[in-house]
């Protein structure tokens, strides 16, 4: 079975999860309500949505449920990021970087990770 992609909504609760899981939805209508106007019942449709889609799992505490995400962090991101290279830069990861880096003012720092970054696969590619 393929795994679903989250929508936008469905990965601002899936980040919240992943910095402190488990969580019920009070716990997580809180924390979102913080940033933005939105009902608790939105909040409970999208989690309710995102359980059956597999994104989620629940465990019963007592009156409420404790919320779990099905996918680890790393997981995830790595899929929506092999979605956006395939779709918007024909699978060319050094097209987007070429783009972003051309788009954005990067700092040496991260110039500097990035080097150690291409050498480190480098050095694996020569192994």
């Amino acid at each position: 079975m393929e795994k679903v992609a989250p929508t936008a909504a469905e990965l601002e609760i899936l980040n919240i999860l992943w910095k402190k899981e488990p969580l019920t939805v009070k716990d997580i209508h809180d924390l979102i309500s913080v940033n933005k106007s939105v009902g608790y019942t939105t909040t409970l449709k999208i989690m309710q949505k995102m359980t059956t889609k597999g994104l989620l799992h629940r465990k019963a505490n007592g009156k409420s449920h404790l919320y779990y995400s099905s996918y680890k962090k790393e997981e995830t991101r790595g899929r929506l990021l092999d979605r956006f290279v395939d779709s918007t830069f024909g699978g060319s990861a050094s097209s987007l970087v070429m783009q972003l880096l051309g788009n954005k003012t990067t700092s040496k720092e991260e110039i500097s990770e990035i080097k150690k970054i291409i050498e480190q696969m480098e050095n694996e590619s020569n192994s």
